[in-house]
């Protein structure tokens, strides 16, 4: 078995068997590429079926040399997945990077925008461009909802519930999930729908799709990317802002005001809990408000003690 092959049933393992997003699939993918032009470049004559631990170890130092400690784990991760795979299969019996640590990572806690950032970056739409108002609703949704940019990228117009405000959401894996549609991204996606996107020429192919570029086709990740980014800078933010910042502000703005982690982790549609737990590390001036006015040992505690009258 070479490479390519070994590569092309890999895929179709990834999509049918674990139900993997495209996004998800390329990115393991690519891990395995990667692994592949080092053993070319380095001329070893390895095959998937006798490729060896040695040169699995090779291969991360090499790599070490220009990666990030996130970008080596998750080689190593996508790696291993691969080799499981074909041991699965009975193409081999060992997986050459079970004995191969990942890099200790610490734990990077994502940018927040506060409310005053959002309607900042919102005021400096230019909603008389052609795009602002499709622009302005794309931002409330990822606000509003805190969808990933591939689920708005891939949003339907028949995925839109108006009457019960309800965003029906393809997630990681083909995962449906529900989420609700807040008044002020209803209110916009409204106006896009029936007074922008109307009138466009849309491709016959693209036709249920909800956001589309200015030639009637959908929109790339890229391209959301760059609408974040260009409001960013407009409205003069240092932080690093990206589509899934608004994802991080809407999760962290729910939890400042009384919402519990197993709420925001079905609205995010996380397997697991862990995974939204992140958040309860997001705003310690929040975290340090609650203990200031629940906690006894607390100043505001001790004074309402201290001024509870005798019985």
């Amino acid at each position: 078995m070479n490479w390519q092959k070994a590569l092309s049933d890999f895929r179709m393992y990834l999509r049918i068997e674990r139900g993997l997003s495209n996004n998800s699939i390329e990115n393991y993918c690519y891990d395995v590429q990667s692994f592949e032009n080092f053993l070319i470049s380095q001329k070893i004559d390895e095959t998937p079926i006798n490729c060896d631990q040695k040169t699995v170890k090779k291969y991360i130092y090499e790599t070490s040399k220009t990666l990030s400690g996130h970008t080596q784990a998750r080689r190593i991760s996508g790696l291993r997945i691969f080799f499981d795979y074909l041991i699965s299969e009975k193409f081999r019996f060992t997986n050459p990077t079970d004995l191969i640590e990942t890099p200790k990572l610490g734990n990077k806690l994502p940018d927040v925008l506060s409310v005053k950032e959002i309607e900042l970056m919102i005021d400096n739409l230019d909603l008389v461009h052609p795009q602002g108002h499709r622009n302005r609703a794309i931002v409330e949704t990822l606000y509003g909802s805190g969808l990933r940019v591939s689920e708005i990228i891939n949003l339907d117009l028949s995925n839109l519930f108006f009457k019960e405000s309800i965003i029906q959401v393809s997630g990681k894996g083909n995962k449906q999930r529900l989420v609700p549609m807040g008044q002020v991204s209803k209110k916009y996606l409204k106006i896009y729908i029936n007074e922008i996107r109307r009138f466009q020429k849309i491709d016959s192919q693209c036709q249920d799709l909800l956001f589309l570029n200015r030639n009637g086709r959908g929109l790339t990740r890229q391209m959301i990317f760059t609408i974040i980014r260009s409001l960013a800078s407009k409205a003069r933010l240092k932080k690093k802002i990206s589509p899934h910042t608004f994802r991080h502000s809407f999760a962290t703005h729910l939890l400042e005001n009384g919402a519990d982690l197993r709420t925001i982790q079905v609205l995010l549609g996380h397997e697991s809990i862990t995974t939204t737990e992140i958040y309860t590390h997001l705003d310690t001036h929040h975290l340090k408000q609650i203990i200031k006015k629940f906690h006894p040992r607390s100043e505001n505690q001790s004074s309402i003690t201290r001024r509870k009258p005798s019985p």
